[in-house]
């Protein structure tokens, strides 16, 4: 087990001499400052580079408000919609409808957290104090591993059924397995912080929202820091780099047998006139996935980085507030993405809520002729696993 002295309550916030010359300031201003709104028994976890700083004035907390309040109600709102979709709709029920449900389950569980981050925010502060902080990191931190590792789940079904369709569609029962693992793998390093055992949640930013501390000087934070960077960024982005490359050097394989199958039989082609090639359709949703995931998350790990090997100066506490921002807007998007253009998804919206105007009736598809090509199967294949 690591330890560190510094996690000691207030052995090091007199270190740098910030906390002293904000005494010096006189108790006329400390409400000019960062943390003047957090319980002096709670004070030890409020990183001294944070009260450096003056407080936030009240319109950049209303500011702040609105924004999340924007992305609570369109990311519930989302999210619902297809979790509702999946459970009331047998034909939607499939393994690989399964992920997107899950993933849907996660971003629901990041947006729950938001009520919490509005009432902080008019509160200029932690509203329900160190039980808050830390309920509010470990959802935070279930919900980001957890929609990380989904995404890579995700990515290994659609290999799996565009490129072995006979033999590697995975089944309810691999599907479930899978899903169980993605909650198994977001757990060590949200426990972890929750019960102090390894590192811990600490406030941040506008102290208005928590996650792990990455401020805290010592080794035992470095080493937690590289490691939840790598288990939580590093190794979803990787898998899902390599099972989209797999994917489409499958499709490009398949493409280019096609061409040379038609060429000996004298064709122009065996794709039935699709518009598109598969593999730029493929293209599209891969590249659209990992840029979601780059956006969402490469912001919190620079931050992460930054606070524990990095120039400190940079963290200004408005600056440190727009990756939570950017976490917060992909899991708002995420249903918009992967299930609402699902034309399943969508049909079943419109039977549900026929007032939400956004989800009109899909065109029908010029390309739902039964002899189609094995290409044009497994490009259909993705979109309905998408």
């Amino acid at each position: 087990m690591y330890t560190n002295v510094s996690f000691a309550p207030g052995d090091h916030f007199l270190r740098s001499g910030i906390m002293q010359a904000q005494m010096d300031l006189g108790e006329g201003d400390g409400d000019d400052f960062l943390g003047s709104k957090i319980d002096v028994e709670y004070m030890d976890y409020v990183h001294p580079h944070w009260r450096q700083y003056r407080a936030p004035k009240a319109y950049q907390h209303f500011l702040l408000g609105i924004v999340y309040a924007i992305i609570l109600f369109m990311g519930m709102l989302g999210n619902l919609l297809v979790l509702i979709a999946f459970f009331s709709t047998k034909a939607l029920r499939t393994p690989s409808n399964s992920f997107v449900a899950n993933l849907a389950i996660f971003d629901t569980l990041m947006m729950s957290k938001l009520p919490v981050f509005v009432i902080n925010s008019v509160y200029e502060g932690q509203f329900f104090g160190k039980i808050g902080c830390d309920i509010y990191g470990l959802v935070g931190s279930y919900s980001g591993m957890g929609a990380a590792i989904t995404n890579s789940a995700i990515a290994f079904d659609r290999y799996r059924t565009i490129a072995k369709p006979l033999d590697g569609r995975l089944g309810m029962k691999a599907a479930l397995g899978l899903i169980a693992g993605t909650w198994l793998w977001a757990t060590p390093f949200s426990i972890l912080p929750f019960f102090e055992i390894w590192s811990r949640f600490a406030p941040e930013g506008y102290l208005t929202t928590c996650s792990f501390d990455y401020m805290t000087e010592g080794h035992s934070t470095q080493i937690f820091t590289i490691v939840i960077f790598t288990w939580a960024y590093v190794i979803p982005l990787l898998l899902i780099a390599l099972f989209y490359s797999q994917l489409l050097s499958h499709v490009r394989e398949h493409e280019k047998m096609l061409k040379e199958q038609a060429k000996r039989m004298n064709v122009k082609s065996l794709s039935q006139g699709d518009e598109k090639s598969a593999e730029i359709r493929i293209a599209k949703v891969a590249i659209s996935i990992v840029f979601l995931f780059i956006c969402g998350w490469t912001p919190y790990a620079l931050v992460a980085i930054i606070g524990c090997f990095g120039d400190r100066s940079l963290m200004t506490p408005t600056f440190s507030m727009f990756p939570a921002i950017a976490c917060k807007t992909v899991a708002c998007i995420d249903p918009w993405v992967y299930a609402i253009n699902h034309p399943r998804f969508r049909a079943e919206i419109q039977k549900k809520v026929p007032w939400l105007c956004m989800f009109g009736e899909e065109k029908k598809d010029s390309k739902s002729s039964d002899n189609k090509s094995t290409a044009s199967n497994a490009t259909d294949v993705k979109s309905e696993t998408a």
